[in-house]
């Protein structure tokens, strides 16, 4: 009976350390989105891999900016919709120390390199791209496909010194395997054409500004998502400064108006959520 006992202690003991590593796996296959404020995002790809979208990790808004920026020591990828500082923001740093990849269209990596120093030896042809083209990269781990964007782009090495033209704005489709496809705006007003996105992709996620003054506001950003008819939609670059007057609330008003049907997701900077791991793309 004794030895009866032993046995069913030790399968109960085998079987929770089974269940524990299942669980484990199972965290590790989802997909995480982190927003540190205005349009700087971290996606963990279900493989683990680390992928940035403009990344001004010391913005305003984001009071943890300092650390986290000190605490990245592996991105795999850095993608850049257009050159102004508050997208580039940290790029250049991060992507020297850690050796990252960086993706955007190809005037703006030239720029990138020739103006503001990003090391040349970690961009090729392999992830440059331009308007409408689309990238298979880490393998087809992810693909991306540059959309286009209403705004500008232009570099500066610093304060004193004129903005380098840096090609056209971008909205950037990120799409991730056996995993979700994730729309990032970029700067943008309305435009019709982004109704054509669906055609060729559904976007699970959509990340679009909605402050207003630099960008369309609430009422026409939630015009952008009625064309696009993504899953879930989450605002991004508000609030960063006071004239960027657009409110999550508005936001929020304007697609009740319009009978939007996808889900708002308000995120804090700083915040990481789980995308839905059972979306292939």
């Amino acid at each position: 009976m004794a030895l009866s006992n032993s046995w069913h202690s030790l399968f109960a003991q085998v079987v929770t350390l089974a269940d524990t590593i299942l669980f484990d796996f199972l965290i590790s296959m989802e997909t995480q989105l982190t927003w540190y404020g205005h349009a700087a995002f971290k996606i963990k790809s279900a493989t683990g891999k680390t992928l940035l979208i403009d990344p001004w990790i010391e913005n305003p808004v984001f009071t943890g900016g300092k650390d986290e920026l000190a605490g990245l020591d592996r991105v795999d990828l850095i993608f850049l919709t257009h050159g102004h500082s508050d997208h580039v923001g940290n790029a250049v740093e991060i992507g020297k120390r850690t050796g990252a990849t960086l993706v955007s269209n190809f005037d703006l990596s030239a720029a990138m390199i020739s103006v503001l120093g990003y090391p040349e030896a970690q961009t090729s042809n392999e992830t440059t791209g331009h308007l409408g083209g689309e990238l298979s990269l880490l393998g087809g781990e992810a693909r991306v496909q540059f959309v286009p964007a209403w705004h500008g782009s232009s570099v500066q090495r610093d304060e004193g010194t004129p903005p380098i033209y840096s090609g056209n704005p971008t909205g950037l489709i990120i799409a991730l395997r056996n995993g979700p496809t994730i729309y990032h705006t970029g700067d943008t007003d309305l435009f019709s054409d982004m109704a054509l996105v669906k055609q060729f992709r559904k976007i699970d996620v959509m990340l679009v500004c909605i402050g207003d003054h630099y960008t369309m506001g609430p009422a026409r950003a939630a015009e952008a998502v009625k064309l696009v008819a993504p899953k879930t939609v989450i605002p991004m670059h508000y609030g960063t400064f006071p004239v960027l007057t657009g409110t999550p609330e508005a936001f929020e008003r304007e697609l009740k108006k319009r009978k939007v049907k996808a889900r708002l997701r308000v995120m804090y900077a700083g915040e990481a959520v789980t995308l839905d791991s059972n979306v292939k793309s």
